[in-house]
C-alpha cells in the first residue's frame, strides 16, 4: 500500500464526507493505493455515525477506531499509527484546514527524497491571535531545544512519514507537538519541511485554547527534553545532582566546625555550632543531597521496570 492517511478527530461531523470526497479525488488521480484510517476521540455529536456511513460507501480504503472517551490526540494518533500499512503515513486534521492536495508533493518527498519525515509550514494562517501568538512563541523554544533549526511549525497537523518512522515512536500524553523531536531521538536525522496551504475553518470552531496550549505545550516540552537527556539514566542527573549538594552541605559543615575550633585555640570568643546559621543551611544542604541522589536510584528502578503507558479503552474497530 502506498500511503496511509491518519485523520485524528473529536466532533467533526459537518467535515467528514467533505474531507472523505477530497482525500478519494486525489489518491484517484494519482493512482495511489491507500487507506483511510478515522480515529474519533470521544466525540459526543454523530462523528461515529458519519464514518460509518463512509466505511459502507468505500470499505476498502475507509477504516475507523472509536475510543470510549476523549484521550486526547496524542492518543489517537498513537492507535492509528499502529493500524497504518501504508509505506507513506500522512496525518491530518479533520477540520478541513489541512489540504488534501498536498499528499502528492509530500509523498514524493518521503519516496524519492528519501526524508524520514517531512513536516508543513502553515506559512499564511487564519487562525486568531489568540493561536498564532502562542504557537510562534512555543515553535522558537522548541527549535533551540530540540536542536532542528529546520522547522518553523512543529505543530502543523499535517506531516508525512516513512512507515518505519511512525512505528518506532511512542506518542502520549500531548506529545504530538513533538513528534519531529521524538524522532530524532529514535534516530530518525532527515526531517524536511514544506511550505502548506492553511484554509480558515469551514465548519464550528477550533478545539484547543491558545494560552492552554502555550501552557501545555511548554511543560511537555521540558518532560521531553528531559527524558530524552536523562529517561534511561536519571541517576546521570539526580544522582549528580544530590553528589554536588550533599559534597557542598558536608565541606561547610567541616568550615564552620574548623572556625569553632580556631577560636577557641587562639582565645577568642565563639558560639556554639548550633547557634550558627550556616550550620542549619549545610544540614539542608546535606539533606536535599541525599534526597535527590535516592530519587535518582529510584528513578533507576522505576524505569527498568515500567509498564507500558499507551492502553486506551476502544470501544469499535471497523
Amino acid at each position: 500500500m502506498d500511503i496511509s492517511v491518519v485523520i485524528p478527530l473529536y466532533n467533526e461531523e459537518e467535515s467528514l464526507p467533505e474531507l472523505h470526497q477530497w482525500i478519494i479525488r486525489v489518491m484517484d488521480a494519482n493512482h495511489f493505493s491507500y487507506e483511510i484510517i478515522f480515529v474519533n476521540d470521544g466525540s459526543t455529536d454523530r462523528s461515529w455515525q458519519v464514518i460509518e456511513d463512509l466505511k459502507k460507501q468505500n470499505p476498502d480504503h475507509v477504516h475507523g477506531i472509536k475510543f470510549r472517551r476523549n484521550y486526547g490526540k496524542s492518543p489517537a494518533l498513537f492507535c492509528g499509527f499502529q493500524k497504518a500499512e501504508g509505506d507513506v503515513v500522512i496525518t491530518m486534521d479533520a477540520d478541513l484546514q489541512d489540504s488534501p492536495d498536498e499528499i502528492p508533493e509530500l509523498y514524493r518527498m518521503i519516496t524519492t527524497e528519501s526524508y524520514d519525515l517531512v513536516s508543513g509550514w502553515k506559512k499564511k494562517r487564519y487562525d486568531p491571535l489568540s493561536k498564532t501568538i502562542p504557537t510562534k512563541l512555543f515553535n522558537a523554544t522548541a527549535r533551540k531545544v530540540s536542536g532542528i533549526k529546520n522547522l518553523h511549525d512543529f505543530n502543523c497537523g499535517l506531516k508525512a512519514y516513512r512507515c518505519d518512522v511512525v512505528k518506532n515512536i511512542e506518542v502520549y500524553g500531548e506529545m504530538h507537538r513533538y513528534i519531529p523531536y521524538l524522532a530524532k531521538n529514535a534516530g530518525f536525522q532527515k526531517i524536511g519541511e514544506k511550505v502548506v496551504h492553511h484554509q480558515a475553518r469551514k465548519f464550528g470552531k477550533t478545539k484547543f485554547g491558545g494560552l492552554n496550549r502555550f501552557f501545555n505545550g511548554y511543560l511537555d516540552l521540558i518532560s521531553l527534553w528531559f527524558l530524552s537527556t536523562f529517561g534511561i539514566k536519571p541517576m546521570h542527573f539526580f544522582g549528580l545532582l544530590g553528589s554536588l549538594m550533599f559534597i557542598f552541605g558536608f565541606i561547610a559543615v567541616i568550615i564552620v566546625g574548623i572556625s569553632k575550633l580556631y577560636y577557641m585555640y587562639n582565645g577568642m570568643s565563639y558560639r556554639l555550632v548550633t547557634d550558627s546559621p550556616y550550620f542549619y543551611l549545610s544540614l539542608t544542604a546535606m539533606i536535599i543531597g541525599t534526597q535527590l541522589f535516592v530519587a535518582g536510584f529510584l528513578g533507576e528502578l522505576i524505569s527498568r521496570n515500567a509498564t507500558e503507558r499507551n492502553k486506551y479503552h476502544i470501544e469499535k474497530n471497523i
